[in-house]
């Protein structure tokens, strides 16, 4: 059983029947995806520096555009102290440049939360929130952060958290998944986000 089906109990079952399949992510039982992001967003060029050090942890980046090509591959496995966990990696192709951004996921029982470290090697930790909408689409809100600095998990006050807000839904007319990823702080407002359409590839 996923992580993502323990932690959500009874509310898996209302997701739409393509969500529950992507996202029962059996151990050595990768999901694998195709798609194209219709719009990836920015934010102020002043936060430049800190996009380009997301681009060297496979986290954030500065690119922005329309129509841009991406995969995903979602990978389920058990870590090396027995920890089930979900690696995400989301790749974007951009007319010059390959971009990624990766994550490893597990859950915390305790708090019915999902452990989200982002970045490879993990520059920030973020709380996730599961649920499933009176639609059937998949709703993740963040919550606490850390920053990561070696072995170091600094928490973060509200006004320097990014704020993740994303919807996954089953567009069954076009028999694909949509995405919509938007990231704010109170401070600055936008800081990141993407929306775009993918469907199962091969492997």
């Amino acid at each position: 059983m996923s992580i993502y089906k323990k932690i959500l109990g009874d509310q898996f079952q209302l997701l739409h029947p393509m969500l529950q399949k992507r996202y029962e992510l059996g151990v050595g039982e990768p999901f694998i995806a195709k798609g194209v992001m219709k719009n990836i967003s920015g934010s102020p060029k002043w936060l430049y520096p800190l996009f380009l050090l997301g681009v060297k942890r496979k986290f954030l980046f500065p690119e922005q555009g329309n129509n841009i090509p991406f995969t995903i591959v979602n990978t389920s496995h058990i870590g090396s102290d027995g920890e089930e966990q979900v690696r995400w990696e989301r790749t974007f192709y951009f007319a010059r440049k390959k971009r990624h951004f990766n994550a490893l996921m597990s859950r915390d029982d305790a708090h019915g939360i999902v452990k989200d470290y982002l970045g490879e090697p993990s520059l920030f930790y973020s709380e996730l929130i599961f649920s499933v909408s009176s639609e059937g689409h998949m709703k993740i809100e963040s919550k606490k952060q850390r920053f990561i600095a070696g072995h170091l998990e600094i928490p973060l006050p509200k006004m320097l958290q990014g704020n993740t807000f994303v919807t996954e839904c089953y567009l069954e007319e076009k028999d694909m998944f949509y995405i919509n990823v938007l990231i704010t702080n109170p401070l600055i407002g936008h800081l990141f986000s993407y929306e775009g359409e993918f469907k199962v590839a091969p492997f």
